[in-house]
């Protein structure tokens, strides 16, 4: 896979060597999210909302209701900012200044655009459905025309973007390795519970494969 541009923009500075531009390691990372942050600003005000979304090739997917006040903004100010962070360990040092954390994150620029027509936006919440969870879209009945005309989906090519990745143990100053203080990784794992049946559920409707899929 090819690599995004980068520039300032997308460039990672801090720690630089934790930076990736490959497509390779951005797309892996935005696939095992289930939700990001959307950054944008509206005549000088900085907004940041956390969203669902969905990935297909450098394209992102977000929805809303046609009356959200976020979807209104970002039609308005198309230039976006898209986050993702996965956290995989707090990182237990000797010393307090040099406690860290293990994550995979990305950054994702581009421009907003609104998509038009049934058929496009019910590809395009499809492709939300399966990011979240492979397979319900096909168990469950599609948006209506009525339902369609009150959503509004909007689609963000990436024109640039940065994963940074962190992973190890801590790295203390040289001499507080004698000092008799305990130091490594505290480990973060995402975790799906139990499925909950809704309370109207008929007894006899069995689990969807989805949702069995989701925690096995």
């Amino acid at each position: 896979m090819s690599s995004y541009p980068i520039s300032d923009r997308n460039q990672v500075r801090r720690v630089a060597k934790r930076g990736h531009y490959d497509r390779e390691t951005v797309y892996p990372i935005l696939d095992a999210a289930r939700h990001c942050h959307l950054g944008f600003s509206v005549e000088g005000q900085p907004f940041v909302i956390p969203t669902l979304f969905g990935r297909e090739g450098d394209k992102l997917y977000i929805h809303g209701a046609v009356q959200s006040r976020m979807l209104e903004h970002l039609e308005k100010a198309p230039q976006a900012c898209l986050t993702v962070t996965h956290i995989d360990g707090l990182v237990l040092a000797r010393s307090a200044f040099h406690h860290s954390m293990n994550y995979r994150s990305v950054v994702a620029f581009g421009k907003l655009k609104k998509i038009g027509g049934n058929a496009a936006k019910n590809h395009a919440l499809k492709v939300i459905s399966d990011h979240l969870l492979p397979g319900r879209w096909e168990e469950c009945r599609e948006p209506s025309e009525n339902e369609l005309k009150a959503t509004t989906v909007l689609e963000m090519e990436i024109e640039q973007a940065s994963a940074k990745i962190r992973t190890g143990g801590p790295v203390d100053a040289p001499a507080d390795y004698e000092l008799p203080i305990w130091a490594g990784v505290l480990p973060y794992h995402f975790h799906i519970g139990d499925p909950q049946a809704d309370e109207q559920l008929s007894p006899e409707i069995p689990l969807s494969e989805s949702v069995r899929s989701s925690f096995q």
